[in-house]
């Protein structure tokens, strides 16, 4: 399978099902005992065939490294693998498999202009039907989902060394001047500054142990752009170097960064009942779905819980529930974005990036506060 197809439609299958995904090495030992409890919860695919199976089927299970995980067949199929012909695994609709061609169609020209009209003729759809399918299907229109190929290519070829020039015209954009528009949105620096993974930037962290484990938070000069909870400050501090590597990472010390000493002290005595949640000015970069959703979370009232599909509808998007899921689990900067207060339908849990105990204790620490109030 070609590595670039695999990679982009892979973030496609993410963006719809990955909260609803089992832990991986849950997964992992399913697979390996080919449980079939399993079998209505995830499916895997093999990278080395192309093939996805059941958790139980009786093929020689694949290396774990060569294995990538899917909440439904359809997320499989998005991602450009096959039904394995031992285990059949129920196959998504012939709908489904046309909107992901038409994906993968997308991906083979970024760098092509490409009209809904164009791109309908070749699903058997019209302009409007298409743009109304591939929405519902993958939370995006096909000129957004375009859009987002282009950025992935063009911040990858940033990261590789390339020109910044350069790197424009390769990954699609006929011009200079939108890149440039829209850098501080979608990379949150300027193009120069994120080839050099954020060399030439100041992003100030600070680190406590909390009620609810160790927490880690940056910000940049526009705010903070990191909240996230982990085993210790290591692992922590790995993390964000992983997403900035060349930026210059400071413990904070107040002026002449952010006031993080204060914030996070600000966090922490709310983690522990003893305050409010901290307002604090964000610093949030994704997709413009992704934005979206973590804006219609920001007004989401503490002690208030929703599900997946009913924070689509506040969005005006009532078929993207999947997607919206993917984006609450895409979150950055946790608590302050309260991706805890969305649930599964039916009020299960459901996911959380930080751990589904840390999810708990949040909701139980909100309710008792309304009960107190």
């Amino acid at each position: 399978m070609d590595g670039y197809r695999t990679r982009t439609m892979n973030e496609i299958a993410k963006d719809e099902v990955s909260a609803a995904l089992p832990a991986e090495a849950e997964m992992r030992a399913a697979v390996e005992r080919r449980d079939a409890a399993f079998d209505n919860r995830f499916v895997y695919g093999v990278v080395t065939t192309g093939v996805y199976c059941l958790p139980s089927c009786a093929s020689r299970a694949a290396r774990p490294e060569n294995r990538r995980y899917f909440a439904t067949p359809a997320a499989a199929v998005a991602a450009g693998f096959r039904a394995c012909r031992r285990c059949r695994p129920a196959a998504p609709g012939a709908e489904f498999e046309v909107l992901a061609r038409v994906a993968r169609s997308i991906e083979e020209r970024v760098d092509e202009r490409l009209t809904l009209a164009e791109l309908g003729r070749e699903a058997g759809l019209s302009p409007a039907r298409l743009q109304k399918k591939f929405k519902a299907a993958f939370g995006l229109s096909p000129k957004a989902y375009q859009d987002g190929l282009r950025r992935g290519r063009f911040r990858g070829a940033l990261r590789a060394g390339a020109d910044v020039t350069g790197a424009i015209f390769d990954a699609g954009y006929g011009s200079t001047s939108r890149v440039y528009e829209s850098a501080a949105r979608h990379l949150g620096m300027s193009p120069g500054a994120y080839r050099a993974g954020g060399r030439g930037e100041t992003i100030h962290y600070a680190c406590r142990e909390t009620a609810l484990g160790p927490l880690l938070m940056a910000a940049t000069r526009r705010g903070v752009c990191f909240v996230q909870f982990g085993d210790d400050r290591a692992s922590l501090l790995g993390r964000l170097r992983d997403e900035f590597p060349e930026a210059t990472l400071a413990a904070s010390a107040g002026e002449p960064g952010p006031e993080l000493d204060a914030w996070i002290e600000a966090l922490d005595a709310y983690l522990a009942a003893a305050a409010p949640r901290p307002e604090l000015p964000l610093d949030l970069r994704g997709t413009a779905f992704q934005l979206a959703v973590w804006r219609c979370l920001l007004g989401v009232r503490e002690g208030e819980v929703l599900s997946y599909g009913e924070l689509a509808e506040r969005l005006g998007r009532p078929q993207a529930a999947r997607a919206v899921a993917a984006a609450c689990a895409a979150n950055r900067v946790g608590v302050l974005v309260p991706c805890h207060r969305v649930l599964r339908a039916g009020g299960e849990l459901g996911g959380y990036r930080w751990g589904i105990a840390r999810k708990r204790a949040l909701l139980d620490l909100e309710r008792r506060r309304q009960g107190a109030s």
